[in-house]
């Protein structure tokens, strides 16, 4: 299956996931967040690359912020990437910001093309964690790093009813593993210096909070967006997340490391 035919986030998704966490983003924790993930590493002068950069709205925040020398963003959906280009230039950062649907698979750029990788809430959708954290070693330059988040798992074992009914209803492609599997394929890379840095605690009952809103005050808001059905189904949706979250198996996680220097 190519690029161009891959669409899980259509324009139903996105503008439901942006009413409730921001415009631009399509996970949660916004601007605060970023800034903890990508704290005490730098970016100014930097070449930046983001895997699963969605549409776009972290990496205008990175280049505001952080004025990186080039940030580029990938996807694995044209629709997606067409959106954040479009909005990178309405934005006047077309020049700063650039973005490109890739094909799954290797990373399509040479050995050493970035000083820093970042990554928020994406890699999620790749099962294969040992060969990725291989290519994103292999496209550091010496010395640069690994910052991002993703969703991880309690556990490698079968997952729970709970978490396997969560799954189904998300309806989207999640190859999730545990923060010890993710250690342990950064490690087997090459990296140093690995730190998980579990977000459990934070996102749980923000979670709640979402679900309450979504089944509240922002309710008739969603049925205009996107339709009742899809909103119902939306609302399941948080609510089986909910219990995820708060059984543990579901963590969302902080993660970073350097490619030792040459």
């Amino acid at each position: 299956m190519t690029s161009e035919h891959i669409q899980e986030y259509d324009d139903a998704m996105i503008a439901l996931l942006e009413l409730v966490w921001g415009s631009g983003y399509m996970s949660p924790g916004g601007p605060g967040e970023i800034k903890m993930i990508v704290d005490g590493v730098q970016l100014a002068g930097k070449k930046v690359l983001d895997i699963g950069c969605g549409t776009g709205g972290i990496d205008q925040f990175l280049a505001k912020t952080f004025n990186p020398k080039q940030l580029v963003g990938i996807d694995v959906e044209i629709g997606l990437i067409e959106r954040a280009t479009e909005r990178a230039k309405e934005n006047g950062l077309g020049e700063q910001l650039r973005f490109k649907c890739v094909e799954p698979g290797p990373l399509p750029f040479e050995d050493a093309s970035f000083d820093v990788v970042f990554s928020k809430d994406a890699m999620v959708h790749i099962g294969d964690k040992e060969t990725l954290f291989e290519e994103v070693f292999r496209v550091l330059s010496p010395g640069g790093f690994i910052v991002a988040c993703d969703w991880m798992s309690g556990t490698d074992e079968p997952y729970s009813e709970q978490m396997t009914y969560y799954i189904k209803a998300e309806g989207l492609d999640f190859g999730m593993a545990s923060p010890r599997r993710y250690r342990a394929a950064m490690t087997a890379a090459g990296f140093a210096d690995v730190q998980i840095t579990d977000r459990n605690d934070w996102y749980g009952p923000l979670a709640h909070k979402e679900h309450e809103a979504l089944s509240g005050p922002l309710y008739e808001r969603i049925v205009e967006l996107v339709g009742r059905e899809f909103a119902d189904q939306e609302i399941e949706v948080w609510r089986a997340l909910t219990v995820v979250v708060d059984s543990g198996e579901l963590r969302p996680s902080h993660m970073r490391a350097h490619k030792p220097a040459a």
